[in-house]
């Protein structure tokens, strides 16, 4: 195991995955996000279930996006170079948004993920991705629509509505809803403006 991981409790792995995610959280002082992933992992397989994805990857992929919560924001860029993640500008300024990358490195390490698909997906979840795969954009709307915050997401309908048309269209809505607020937001990941560019000449 990395040196990085010294800190974390890790359990030996039960076989039950859903489980192993959800109890290394909360041992590691994240319950909020253990629920958030269960959530998250439902709510994937929903959506993966609608569009012929995987759906068994999808809801492993929703229950792993979360698991570098248990890194503050002040150390998440140290944490990152400790793992030989590339961290850019944007999440130099904005350390929540590497928590995705993060998040894929250990969903390797510590939890033996090997299928690329979903790490990928689980490394894109936040900011999404220029020629992102169904299962990557499965996670991100899955993720936005079950979101970590009290309450209701303010484009909740808006992003269901869409999904009666296509995927592709939930998609746009969540980084087009971001877009119309940019100059109130910290930084736009290059990946983000990459996936808006892209979705928007396809919805």
């Amino acid at each position: 195991m990395k040196l990085v991981y010294n800190n974390l409790v890790i359990n030996t792995l039960s076989g039950n995955l859903k489980d192993d995610i959800y109890n290394f959280l909360v041992n590691n002082g994240c319950p909020k996000t253990a629920e958030h992933c269960v959530r998250v992992g439902k709510e994937a397989r929903k959506i993966a279930e609608r569009f012929n994805a995987n759906a068994d990857s999808a809801e492993i992929a929703g229950y792993l996006h979360d698991i570098s919560a248990v890194y503050s924001d002040d150390v998440r860029i140290q944490v990152s170079y400790d793992l030989g993640i590339e961290v850019l500008s944007e999440e130099e300024a904005f350390p929540l948004i590497i928590h995705q990358k993060i998040s894929k490195e250990m969903a390797r390490d510590i939890f033996n993920i090997m299928d690329q698909e979903i790490l990928d997906a689980v490394g894109c979840h936040t900011t999404l991705k220029k020629n992102s795969t169904i299962l990557d954009k499965v996670l991100f709307v899955a993720d936005k629509i079950e979101w970590d915050q009290i309450g209701e997401p303010p484009y909740l309908f808006q992003i269901t509505q869409k999904l009666d048309h296509s995927l592709n269209d939930a998609a746009f809505e969540y980084i087009d809803f971001l877009w119309k607020q940019q100059d109130n937001l910290r930084v736009i990941h290059p990946w983000l403006r990459d996936a808006y560019y892209e979705l928007k000449d396809l919805v």
